[in-house]
């Protein structure tokens, strides 16, 4: 096989992983929102963990990342999940990590929620197609619509529980930090 076609071949074998990642993601947040919960078990990776950046949500292994959806479906409405920017950087055929920025609209303990959310991803071919080896949430603001104006402007945007917890991003960012730390002794 000429050099050109090998490397065709690997560039669409590459394009078709994208893919198969990026309907992943987009089957992640329908299957949710749908609480379409045999589509949610397919998604994981066999030892995949599901958790929080704030600690609240640990779970490893299928059993356990479906009980723990049984427990945040309990507390949730309706809600509709979009995720916008994609990035995937793959480590090898089988591998791939990724971030994923998003937003939430949510009926959360009898009240309407709005949430900006990332996510940090691990992902991992199986021979079932690709899955989530991990999935890590974190949130810019989670809060009642009521008091999104203004939201950004304080630490604590966490208002998910009972009280407000800091934002998991961007001040715990290392380059965000630094930033801002250059500026003020600027």
């Amino acid at each position: 096989m000429a050099p050109y076609q090998a490397d065709l071949e690997a560039r669409i074998a590459r394009l078709e992983a994208e893919s198969a990642v990026r309907q992943l993601v987009a089957r992640y947040s329908f299957d949710i929102d749908d609480r379409r919960v045999d589509a949610v078990r397919d998604l994981f990776a066999e030892d995949a963990v599901l958790r929080s950046a704030d600690g609240v949500m640990h779970a490893r292994g299928i059993d356990a990342i479906m009980t723990q959806f049984d427990g945040r479906f309990a507390v949730l409405g309706p809600g509709h999940h979009v995720m916008h920017d994609i990035q995937i950087d793959f480590e090898s055929e089988s591998a791939a990590r990724g971030r994923v920025s998003g937003h939430a609209e949510l009926w959360r303990n009898g009240r309407m929620m709005v949430a900006a959310l990332r996510y940090a991803d691990r992902y991992c071919r199986t021979p079932h197609g690709w899955k989530f080896a991990e999935r890590v949430i974190g949130f810019l603001y989670y809060v009642p619509v009521e008091a999104y104006p203004g939201i950004l402007g304080r630490p604590d945007r966490n208002h998910a529980y009972a009280s407000p917890l800091p934002a998991d991003f961007p001040e715990s960012l290392p380059d965000w930090a630094s930033y801002h730390q250059s500026q003020a002794s600027a």
